[in-house]
């Protein structure tokens, strides 16, 4: 799913190509797609885009006439920028918005069909696709403590929670939680100050770092490739292949249709977090550390 690094990228590309420009069509190519149905879908073409914004991991379109279309692209949900009336491209374009310049294009990979677009009226309308996650790049060191402390979670559980913390999702949380040397699994109420202050300044760095990498890399051109692998992130995707600040193999927790990433080194301090399928299978013959599983394969290989 595209995070703030992400979504600001795409925000940064769209700005100079749709802000000023009229909606000449909106043309839908699954009938899903719009979850909305007062104002009509129609009720946005001939208006003038005003301004777009980020809400959350939404993307929010200003159009005049007190109009928003709230676009979430979910995790398959992707942009692409063509020309002029350019076709929806075959079972995965799902809607297309005209403009003078060009054609904005949503698709969305697989069968699932999550992406959604939502016309509303008014700002106030906003308030319903707004979880209250507070916005990590906007706030200091003591409103983000007070928001981590509402309720005991898992580190991995807190970063990733729409309603705590707005737009980190599977793949920066654990780029974040790798810089700040902590387990994904720690409680939050257990932090200690240092690793309070560690936490929030990996936040700040990790996304901040990323969004402007990613806008240097594409440069001028839309953004074809928003993808959550990155080869230069440190364990997000990275399973058994080395830390690149220690060298142990990356370690990772499956679990639903996410998983966490981690160093066993350096944020576990060698312990290796039980994958519960695995654990189940293997019973008391789960290794507890890193040392024990290496030693396990060095004999198995004698």
């Amino acid at each position: 799913m595209p995070e703030l690094p992400d979504l600001e990228l795409y925000l940064h590309a769209l700005r100079p190509r749709v802000v000023g420009q009229t909606i000449q069509r909106l043309r839908i190519g699954s009938p899903f797609i719009v979850r909305t149905f007062e104002p009509p879908a129609s009720a946005v073409e001939g208006r003038v885009v005003q301004a777009v914004g980020r809400l959350g991991k939404r993307l929010v379109f200003e159009i005049d006439g007190d109009l928003f279309l709230v676009l979430h692209l979910m995790i398959a949900g992707r942009l692409r920028w063509r020309e002029p009336g350019a076709p929806l491209p075959g079972k995965m374009g799902l809607a297309a918005l005209d403009f003078q310049p060009g054609t904005l294009i949503l698709t969305e990979a697989g069968s699932r069909r999550e992406a959604s677009i939502h016309i509303v009226r008014s700002i106030g309308a906003l308030d319903d696709f707004d979880a209250g996650g507070l916005e990590v790049l906007e706030t200091d060191l003591q409103t983000f403590a007070r928001r981590l402390f509402v309720e005991n979670h898992t580190l991995k559980r807190a970063l990733t929670d729409p309603h705590i913390l707005s737009g980190i999702g599977n793949a920066y949380s654990d780029e974040i939680l790798h810089a700040a040397q902590l387990s994904p699994m720690k409680l939050t109420a257990s932090l200690t100050n240092d690793e309070l202050e560690r936490l929030f300044h990996a936040v700040l760095e990790t996304l901040v770092t990323w969004t402007e990498r990613l806008r240097a890399q594409a440069g001028d051109r839309f953004p074809e490739k928003v993808t959550a692998f990155h080869p230069e992130m440190a364990v997000h995707g990275k399973y058994g292949k080395p830390c690149p600040v220690c060298g142990s193999a990356i370690q990772r927790i499956v679990y639903a249709r996410n998983e966490a990433n981690y160093c066993s080194r350096c944020q576990t301090g060698g312990k290796l977090l039980s994958d519960r399928a695995l654990s189940r299978l293997l019973g008391r013959d789960w290794p507890k550390s890193l040392e024990e599983m290496e030693n396990r394969r060095r004999r198995a290989k004698q």
